[in-house]
C-alpha cells in the first residue's frame, strides 16, 4: 500500500507529523507544571534564559500552528467523502463541541478546580471557532477560501498598530478576535475568563491548511506534492529571515542586538505566538511543511511510535493534561506541601505553588515518563476507533 494512505484512508505523513508535535506539546505543558521557574521567568528572555531552557520552550512553538494547519488539511480530506452541506454541518457541530470541551474538560484538567473560577480559551477553542468559521465558508470557491487565508495570515499584523496606539487596551471582543494575550475578564465575582488564543490568526492558518489539502488527493503525483511542500516551506523560512532583518512589519516587537552573539540570536528568533505573528507563522510552518514532505515515505520504529499519538489527537490532548496534573498533585505532597498550599494567588492551577518545581533535567525525565504512560492508552483507543463505527467517534 502507498505510504500516503492506510486503513480508513488516513494520510500517514500527517499522522506522523501531528504525533511529533503532540509529543513536543507535552514537553511544554510538563515544563509549565514542573519547572521551578515556569511562572517566575520568561524562558525566551535572551537576557536571563539558558540555551537549554530557551530551546525547550522555542521548539514547542511548532505545535499549535502545525496542529491548526493539519486540522485544516484533514477537514479538506473529510470533505472529499461528503457533500459540501454535510461537511459544513459537521465542521460547525464539531467546532461547537470543541469549544465546550475546552471550557469544561480542558479547563478542569488545567486547574483541578471544580468551581471553575478560572476558564481558559486555548488551542482547542481556537480550533473549534476556526472550524465553525470554515464550516460557514466551505461552500465558497476554493480560490476565495485560499485568498481569505492568505489575507488573514499575511495581513492581520496590520491590527498591531491600532492596538499599540491603545496600549493593547482594546476590549473583550477585539481581544477575542486578535489581541488576546492571556488577558483576564471578570465574568462574575471570583470568576474569570482568560483569552489565551485570539482566534483570527489561527483561523487563517486553518484556512491555509484546508487549501493545502488539495495536495493530498490521490490523483496528485507524490513527487509534485513533495516539491510544492518543500518549495513553500523554504519560501516561508526565507520570508521570515527577510522580514526579521527588515525589522518592521510582521511582528509587533522588533529585535535588538544583545551583549553576546548567542543572546542576539535568541532575540532574533523570539517572535510573538499570542497571537501568532506573520513571522512566527513563517518560521514554524515553513520547517513543518518540509518535514511533512520528507516524512511521506518514512516508516520505522520512531514513526510507528509517534503515529499512534497522531491518530488520536483529541483523546491524547485531553488526557495528557489530566495525567500531568495528577502527577503534579503527587509531587506536590511528596515535596512536603500541605492543604494550605493548594490554592495559590499567583498561579491559577491548584496544587501548583509559585515556588514549586524541579530543575530542567527533571522536567525531561517526567516528560518521558508521561509519554510512556500515554502510549498504551492512545494505542488502545486507536484500536477501539478502528474496530467501532459509532457516529460519536468522529467527534473524538
Amino acid at each position: 500500500m502507498n505510504q500516503l494512505t492506510a486503513a480508513k484512508g488516513r494520510v500517514q505523513s500527517i499522522d506522523i507529523l501531528r504525533g511529533i508535535v503532540m509529543v513536543l506539546m507535552a514537553l511544554d505543558h510538563t515544563r509549565d507544571f514542573f519547572h521551578i521557574t515556569a511562572f517566575t521567568a520568561d524562558p525566551l528572555d535572551a537576557a536571563t534564559t539558558t540555551p537549554a531552557l530557551y530551546f525547550t520552550r522555542w521548539v514547542t512553538h511548532f505545535c499549535a500552528p502545525t496542529f491548526l494547519f493539519l486540522a485544516g488539511v484533514s477537514a479538506y480530506l473529510v470533505g472529499k467523502r461528503r457533500a459540501k452541506p454535510e461537511l459544513s454541518g459537521f465542521l460547525i457541530k464539531r467546532g461547537i463541541w470543541l469549544i465546550l470541551v475546552e471550557m469544561v474538560l480542558v479547563t478542569l484538567a488545567l486547574t483541578f478546580n471544580p468551581l471553575y473560577n478560572n476558564i481558559f480559551l486555548q488551542v482547542i477553542w481556537a480550533i473549534g471557532i476556526s472550524m465553525i468559521l470554515l464550516g460557514l465558508i466551505v461552500r465558497l470557491p476554493y480560490k476565495v477560501i485560499f485568498s481569505l487565508g492568505v489575507l488573514i495570515v499575511a495581513g492581520h499584523n496590520l491590527l498591531d498598530y491600532p492596538e499599540a496606539a491603545r496600549n493593547n487596551d482594546v476590549g473583550f471582543f477585539w481581544d477575542l478576535v486578535h489581541n488576546g494575550r492571556f488577558d483576564a475578564y471578570l465574568l462574575a465575582p471570583n470568576y474569570r475568563l482568560f483569552i489565551v488564543y485570539a482566534f483570527l490568526p489561527w483561523t487563517g492558518i486553518m484556512l491555509m491548511g484546508y487549501c493545502a489539502g488539495r495536495l493530498f488527493e490521490p490523483t496528485v503525483d507524490p513527487a509534485r506534492r513533495r516539491k510544492v511542500l518543500i518549495s513553500v516551506g523554504l519560501g516561508a523560512i526565507a520570508l521570515f529571515v527577510v522580514l526579521r532583518l527588515i525589522n518592521g512589519y510582521g511582528n509587533p516587537f522588533p529585535w535588538q542586538s544583545r551583549d553576546t552573539s548567542l543572546q542576539t540570536f535568541f532575540a532574533f528568533m523570539n517572535v510573538q505566538k499570542y497571537p501568532p505573528s506573520l513571522m512566527y507563522t513563517c518560521i514554524t510552518l515553513g520547517p513543518a511543511l518540509i518535514v511533512l514532505a520528507l516524512l511521506e515515505n518514512v516508516q520505522n520504529r520512531f514513526t510507528n511510535f509517534v503515529r499512534v499519538f497522531g491518530r488520536v489527537p483529541f483523546f491524547y490532548y485531553v488526557i495528557h493534561f489530566y495525567l500531568i496534573h495528577i502527577l503534579t498533585v503527587i509531587a506536590f505532597y511528596a515535596s512536603g506541601y500541605g492543604s494550605n498550599d493548594i490554592v495559590s494567588q499567583q498561579v491559577p492551577f491548584l496544587f501548583r505553588p509559585l515556588d514549586f518545581g524541579y530543575p530542567l533535567w527533571a522536567v525531561y525525565l517526567i516528560w518521558a515518563f508521561i509519554i510512556a504512560l500515554l502510549y498504551p492508552l492512545c494505542k488502545w483507543y486507536d484500536r477501539y476507533k478502528s474496530t467501532h463505527f459509532q457516529w460519536w467517534l468522529s467527534y473524538l
